[in-house]
């Protein structure tokens, strides 16, 4: 799968063994991106979750003021949404790399991939 799938605020791509999801718009509650991440995963994505260590980078942009939101919990919510699809549990994340800096747009990307 080359192309991005998805219509609504998430979509996603697989490009060789990596796997990239963008989530449109910011929110200082992280717990607003679970289910949409979930919702992404069960009624798009088609590949099943493998074994082994995995790296996860999560980045927000922001356009302006960085909004008044912990990192940590994005990350917690974010590894809760795509455990079970991308990879079968959040131990197998060997680097985890979670960042925020000005942008175009207001988004989170994901990238996830194979410990090299």
């Amino acid at each position: 799968m080359e192309g991005w799938i998805g219509t609504g605020k998430v979509r996603g791509r697989e490009v060789d063994d990596t796997v990239e999801i963008t989530i449109d718009g910011l929110t200082t509650q992280a717990k607003y991106y679970k289910p949409l991440a979930y919702e992404f995963f069960r009624k798009e994505w088609s590949a099943r979750p493998a074994w082994g260590d995995y790296v996860v980078e999560i980045t927000m942009e922001h356009v302006g003021d960085a909004p008044w939101m912990d990192l940590d919990n994005l990350a917690k919510a974010l590894l809760d949404a795509i455990k079970g699809y991308l990879f079968h549990d959040d131990s197998q994340v060997a680097r985890l790399l979670v960042e925020r800096h000005e942008g175009e747009r207001e988004r989170i990307m994901i990238r996830v991939f194979p410990r090299r």
